[in-house]
Order: C-alpha cells, then sequence, then structure tokens
C-alpha cells in the first residue's frame, strides 16, 4: 500500500512517535467518532463504550475489513486528541470526549 494512503496517528504521551494506518480506516472511524461526540453533547461521550458504540454504527463488511475496533478507534480517538479535535473532559471519574473544537 503506497504510503501515502496511509496517515500517522499520534498519541498525546508520546506525539513524536506514530502508528500509521490506512487512511480509510481513520476516515470511517473519525467520522463515526465525531458524530457520537456531537451526539453526546456537553456531558461528553464515555471513552469506556466507543468501541462499541462505533462497532454498532459498522456494516458487517466494514467490520470484518477492518479488524480490531477496538485497536483502531481508541488509536484514531488518540490521534484526533492530538489533533485538537477531541478533548477529554477535566476532573475526576471515567474518561469523556468533547469536540476540541468550540
Amino acid at each position: 500500500m503506497p504510503d501515502q494512503d496511509r496517515i500517522a496517528c499520534r498519541t498525546p504521551a508520546n506525539p513524536a512517535a506514530a502508528t500509521r494506518i490506512p487512511r480509510w480506516k481513520h476516515d470511517l472511524l473519525r467520522g463515526h467518532i465525531l458524530e457520537l461526540v456531537r451526539e453526546a453533547g456537553p456531558e461528553g461521550l464515555l471513552f469506556s463504550g466507543l468501541a462499541d458504540k462505533v462497532a454498532a454504527r459498522l456494516s458487517d463488511g466494514e467490520r470484518a475489513r477492518l479488524g480490531s475496533v477496538s485497536w483502531h478507534a481508541t488509536t484514531v480517538k488518540l490521534e484526533m486528541e492530538v489533533a485538537g479535535e477531541l478533548t477529554r473532559l477535566p476532573g475526576p471519574g471515567l474518561q469523556r470526549l468533547v469536540s476540541g473544537r468550540r
């Protein structure tokens, strides 16, 4: 697969390091994650249920081609945090995600 068909996914802990995944996987999951965060509203989307919620939106074919929904959803979510598209609500308790562009 040509390198331009892959996107670097970074983590907030080490943005200099990156895992490269196929662009179609990134774009597919990014779209679903943005929709889920928007639907969750100001109280935020619980990260603990992210993979299951994304999986419920995928077709059988998408799920089969994607591989691990949990791994890919987490990888894309972390890149979205580094890129400023998502932010974690501050405070104790479970991790909740909101739009980083307010």
